[in-house]
């Protein structure tokens, strides 16, 4: 194993996931793209063989056989509670790509891609789903429960989606204002009306990445000054910076310059509304907070944390993120 990689990172996101294999001073050796994961819905046997099939992919392309690397550094979405975290890294291990694994949530790779020195700070991540994560100078951290609805979550991908379809529902049938979301919505399926569409998810031929995929239109709408997305676009920005907020005052960071990691393809899609939206109320509610939208994948976090595992020599994180592009703005 002495010549093997020294880690293999996996992000592993509710619409994709990315593998990469990067050697001690930085290097990209592998890297392999496949499906989406969720645990909640397909289990973690489940789950862990649609990452080993991933995983065998970036393997091929560096020519490694048996072990894959001598550390793997997972951070998966919905791997939300330390349990889950433990029962994936069981998982993981059984399969064999290195002596030793660690699994964390995904947001602990985007608040890792955002920071370049010390290694605390508040991540808020919005793509498929919402999460955030608070690591302060200490190590101590602040979680949310991340289950949806049921523990308070709102401003998820999906969420949005299906608040793009109440909207739209209401507007059509007289119960609601009018709004553009209603004409986006036919257009965008293809359908002679707003019920056509929620016909559609009652009898199952539109699913939750169908809806998920509808944020784009969302952003649109408000940039064009639709009173009801524009409500939506608000609301979320007050969701984000509530929870990077709240992860700073339970750790005592509110006062201090700590950084805040924004990402997901909601937040890196960049829209001009929805970003201005969360500076101003971070600003107001903790004026020394610094900003930071990621600009590399948050593969690169992953890879990053298990690099500082490793005691990556100075130097290998630049060259890490010179390997990568900055990511897309799909929501993910």
């Amino acid at each position: 194993m002495a010549d093997a990689p020294a880690v293999l990172a996996l992000d592993g996101g509710n619409s994709k996931t990315d593998v990469a294999l990067v050697a001690d001073d930085g290097t990209l050796l592998a890297a392999a793209r496949g499906p989406g994961i969720n645990a909640h819905t397909a289990g973690v046997t489940k789950t862990a063989l649609i990452l080993d099939a991933v995983v065998k992919r970036a393997a091929a392309q560096a020519g490694c056989q048996g072990q894959v690397a001598r550390h793997t550094m997972a951070c998966l979405a919905n791997a939300d509670l330390p349990e889950e975290e433990a029962e994936h890294a069981a998982a993981i291990q059984a399969l064999g790509w290195s002596p030793t694994a660690t699994v964390v949530n995904d947001t602990f790779a985007i608040l890792r891609a955002g920071l370049s020195g010390p290694h605390w700070g508040v991540a808020v991540v919005c793509g498929a789903g919402i999460n955030c994560v608070g690591v302060a100078p200490d190590g101590r951290v602040a979680r949310f429960l991340a289950l949806g609805t049921i523990s308070g979550d709102w401003g998820s991908g999906y969420g949005l989606g299906l608040e793009m379809l109440w909207h739209a529902m209401r507007a059509e049938d007289g119960r609601g204002r009018d709004t553009v979301l209603t004409s986006y919505l036919t257009s965008h399926f293809g359908a002679d009306r707003v019920e056509d569409v929620a016909l559609g998810i009652h009898r199952g031929k539109i699913g939750e990445d169908d809806l998920t995929g509808l944020v784009p239109l969302l952003l649109r709408a408000a940039d064009e000054g639709d009173p009801v997305a524009q409500a939506l676009v608000s609301r979320l920005a007050d969701e984000i910076a509530v929870m990077a907020v709240t992860a700073m005052r339970r750790l005592g960071l509110a006062g201090l310059a700590t950084p805040v990691v924004l990402g997901g393809g909601v937040i890196t899609a960049r829209n001009p509304r929805l970003t201005d939206g969360i500076t101003t109320r971070l600003a107001a509610a903790a004026p020394h907070a610094v900003i930071r939208v990621i600009d590399v994948p948050p593969i690169v976090g992953a890879a990053l944390l298990g690099l500082d595992q490793a005691g990556a020599p100075a130097g290998a994180q630049a060259r890490l993120r010179a390997a990568f592009p900055s990511p897309d703005a799909d929501v993910h």
